[in-house]
């Protein structure tokens, strides 16, 4: 899904642990640079003086000896050496908020409408997002399925991940992150409520421990770019 950048949303109270936990520095090429975790991110010109948020994956040298060419995902423009210092806070956040959910990475023999599941991850019982060879999206069990709204629901509980991934989130707020939420109130497919309507909101209780789901796979890698679709790799993509 490709949507407008945007500038984190957060208030002080979480956005100085998430600013404590990413490293900030200067590449061996002059560009701008953030560590969080095994994700580095950097701030790079086209050459025609526009900038775009780069990233990279485990990336364990010093800062300061980061090039251009470690750098292999393009994850949309940015606009000021400011706004990538906020990306690189609300990234932070969202992979603090990403460790405290219950997700499973699995593979799983599924049939979905792109094709063959190739890789699957659980958010809770009866919602599952699937990967195939060329799309994806998210799959509700009859009695989640249930639960999202007349108006926009899916008959097989098949919604994809471009823009209807946003109808699950909405439903579920409590398995997604707060970035996630919020690109989810931003997709094109919030425009399809009935006028003045808003979605019935649907605990989960992600802190029911009988519920005992594992947590996360430690393959999860996001990033964020200018928007979100959903994947069993957790990838934030412009």
């Amino acid at each position: 899904m490709n949507g407008p950048s945007s500038t984190p949303d957060r208030n002080s109270a979480c956005s100085k642990p998430a600013a404590d936990s990413v490293e900030f520095g200067t590449s061996a090429d002059g560009f701008p640079v953030a560590r969080i975790g095994d994700i580095l991110l950097g701030l790079i010109t086209n050459g025609s003086g526009d900038f775009f948020l780069a990233s990279a994956w485990r990336f364990t040298k010093p800062l300061a000896e980061a090039r251009r060419h470690h750098f292999f995902r393009h994850d949309g423009r940015i606009g000021s050496e400011a706004a990538f210092r906020a990306r690189a806070i609300e990234t932070a956040e969202h992979m603090s908020e990403l460790s405290s959910l219950a997700r499973v990475q699995t593979r799983m023999a599924a049939s979905t409408p792109w094709g063959g599941s190739q890789l699957a991850m659980i958010y809770a019982e009866g919602v599952v997002s699937h990967s195939t060879s060329g799309h994806g999206g998210f799959h509700l069990s009859s009695d989640r399925n249930l639960l999202i709204d007349a108006s926009v629901r899916s008959a097989g509980g098949w919604y994809e991940e471009d823009c209807e991934w946003a109808i699950v989130a909405l439903t579920f707020p409590d398995i997604f992150t707060g970035y996630e939420r919020r690109c989810a109130t931003r997709s094109p497919k919030t425009l399809f409520r009935p006028s003045g309507r808003s979605f019935a909101v649907v605990s989960l209780n992600r802190g029911n421990p009988d519920r005992n789901i594992a947590r996360p796979s430690s393959a999860t890698m996001p990033t964020i770019g200018s928007g979100y679709r959903p994947s069993p790799h957790l990838t934030i993509q412009a």
